[in-house]
């Protein structure tokens, strides 16, 4: 089983501690997705960060595009 959790609202909203939390299996391929608390003193890290901005917002549109550039690229 593999995660990703990341940010969808800038530190400045009152919603920044809400976040977007994924577990998959990477061989059956069935994934979920939910709404998780992150404190907002835990930084989590970016797997997007180096994604031009366009890509980077097309992944956030689809979890499924998103699951398989994170096993694709990242590993995790």
């Amino acid at each position: 089983m593999r995660t990703y959790r990341f940010r969808r609202h800038p530190p400045e909203s009152a919603m920044f501690e809400r976040c977007i939390g994924l577990a998959w299996c990477p061989e059956c391929r069935i994934y979920i997705g939910a709404m998780v608390y992150v404190p907002r003193t835990l930084p989590l890290v970016d797997a997007l960060a180096s994604l031009p901005a366009d890509e980077r917002t097309r992944l956030l549109r689809k979890e499924a595009a998103l699951i398989d550039h994170l096993d694709r690229h990242t590993g995790r």
